[in-house]
């Protein structure tokens, strides 16, 4: 029997995130870059790609972002 790959989706406080990026630094999956649009603080915040953009690329709900978030603002939640 094979074995499913764990499926996470993170949401991503635009107003909150200061835009330090070290989420994007922490995510295994690589799946956290940051956005094109500012924040009404001036910040270019961390954004999440969506799940279905690439299968093999995917959040797996590990928490790394969330942790290393300083601002908390980064909610993680698993399948």
């Amino acid at each position: 029997m094979a074995s499913k790959k764990k499926r996470g989706k993170i949401i991503i406080n635009r107003e909150l995130c200061k835009g330090c990026h070290v989420c994007i630094t922490a995510c295994p999956q690589k799946v956290i870059f940051p956005s094109k649009k500012l924040n009404l603080k001036g910040y270019y915040p961390a954004e999440c790609r969506e799940p279905e953009a690439d299968e093999d690329r995917r959040c797996t709900g590990c928490t790394l972002c969330a942790v290393v978030c300083p601002d908390v603002a980064i909610e993680v939640y698993r399948e």
